[in-house]
């Protein structure tokens, strides 16, 4: 595949095959089952085939379909590791790969957006992909001027490609909820179109990005490389090298696991704060894991692709602190109260505080003690409680709404949680949120962006 088809007619009838693909497969299961073969083995089979197409299919559409595999890939903790095995590995190549789009295609869309001697801005330009995404592939190059970076090409047709995956995507819904208990793919789906155009724009991207160069330059934890250069459908951004997050779920120690989360939340929490800006798009591709040689306390963590933000000049809401402090204290009242006023609870509905407490507080329990281990086994667990129609979390679930203006915070802390517990991190997640979420700690009003509590520039000391 070397270019984003972009004939609706043939995305859609690639998508809608799933389905029927999968419901072809079932129907081959069972007559092995009259046959005689036991049914975890034919069980077994049919997931490990479902994930092979299911994937395959999302990764070589790229556009829609590609992106929304990458955001569902780091809810894979959720699923029980029974039915995980199968699809781990195809969940996790969506993350940094996709089919490349061919030199030439490459060469022209340069040419059409840096100009017919677009040559002469680089001094060196491989023309092998060095990475590829749902909307766009990065080539690594040496610019004019000696410094190394990441020339990123938007795929041509790639707006109407995610805009019609999305589409035909929500249609199938039901066949990819199961994928993931507790997650309402519908929602997803429907934010994932609303940033449609936002991603595209290489110019909001490049905005987003400088703000968070600026922001943490010469900052001791978190690393986020310059724009160079940017026009249309073409970014320049410094090269930046480093561990792979990805790599670190697959194979990293224990100590790189428990530094990589601790970053990964330090900047959650923190990026807001400090930019007025919130990184939407926290999978594991576009994360880097930088080590010096040194102690562990003193490794970074690189950051990716700013195409997706949520705006935040207050940083994160100051009532996300305040009901997190009112539960952990057991004020059952005093949460439902502020659950209503920020529209989490229609006020034709009737709940009891206590069972709204007892709903919360298991999935805050990171934000209950001092450093906290996020595991797949835990994860797996809050899902089931969720999804469960037997317990009484299901049925209160069922009664909460999700306003439109917490929708992508809670996407992104729902995928960062997914991906602490994929890294199995150790992970002092109170601090921050002591550190950075607003009236967590004490009550305290919000911290202006680009600002700490005392007033003076954020960013220039080392938490470890």
């Amino acid at each position: 595949m070397s270019d984003l088809p972009r004939k609706a007619v043939t995305r859609t009838a690639r998508l809608a095959a799933l389905p029927l693909g999968i419901a072809g497969r079932a129907t081959l299961g069972l007559g092995k089952r009259i046959g005689g073969r036991s049914a975890e083995v034919v069980t077994a089979e049919l997931q490990q085939a479902t994930a092979d197409q299911l994937f395959k299919v999302l990764g070589e559409l790229k556009g829609g379909a590609m992106k929304f595999g990458q955001v569902l890939s780091v809810f894979e903790a959720a699923l029980p590791e029974e039915v995980a095995g199968p699809y781990r590995a195809a969940l996790t190549k969506l993350q940094d790969a996709a089919p490349p789009m061919p030199a030439a295609k490459v060469h022209t869309a340069l040419a059409q957006r840096l100009g017919d001697g677009w040559r002469e801005l680089f001094r060196e330009f491989d023309d092998r992909p060095a990475a590829a995404a749902s909307i766009g592939q990065v080539h690594k190059a040496v610019w004019h001027d000696g410094r190394q970076v990441a020339v990123k090409v938007q795929y041509p047709g790639a707006g109407d490609a995610l805009l019609a995956d999305l589409s035909q995507l929500s249609r199938v819904a039901w066949l990819l909820g199961p994928l993931i208990p507790g997650l309402d793919i519908k929602p997803l789906i429907t934010e994932l179109r609303e940033r449609v155009s936002e991603e595209l724009d290489y110019e909001l991207e490049a905005q987003a990005q400088r703000r968070h160069a600026e922001e943490f330059a010469g900052d001791p934890d978190i690393v986020v490389p310059g724009v160079v250069a940017q026009a249309d459908q073409v970014l320049v951004t410094e090269w930046m090298d480093g561990t792979p997050l990805a790599e670190v779920i697959a194979r990293g120690t224990q100590e790189e696991r428990d530094r990589a989360g601790q970053l990964l939340a330090r900047f959650l929490f923190a990026g807001p704060s400090r930019t007025g800006l919130l990184h939407a798009d926290p999978h594991p591709g576009n994360f880097r894991l930088l080590k010096d040689g040194g102690p562990a306390a003193g490794w970074r963590l690189g950051v990716l692709d700013f195409g997706t933000v949520d705006r935040l000049p207050g940083g994160l809401p100051e009532p996300i602190g305040a009901s997190l402090r009112m539960a952990l204290d057991g004020d059952a009242a005093g949460v439902l109260r502020m659950l209503r006023e920020e529209g989490f609870v229609k006020p034709s509905i009737e709940l009891d505080p206590d069972a709204v407490l007892d709903y919360l507080l298991p999935i805050i329990e990171p934000a209950a003690v001092d450093s906290f281990h996020f595991t797949r086994a835990w994860m797996r667990a809050q899902a089931a409680r969720i999804a469960d129609p037997r317990s009484p979390a299901y049925n209160l679930g069922k009664q909460l709404n999700l306003p439109p203006a917490y929708l992508l915070i809670h996407r992104v802390t729902l995928s960062t949680i997914g991906v602490l517990c994929q890294l199995g991190a150790q992970a002092p997640f109170r601090a921050e949120m002591l550190e950075w979420l607003p009236r967590f700690a004490d009550g305290s009003s919000a911290k202006p962006a680009g600002e700490k509590k005392d007033g003076k520039p954020a960013g220039r000391t080392r938490k470890s």
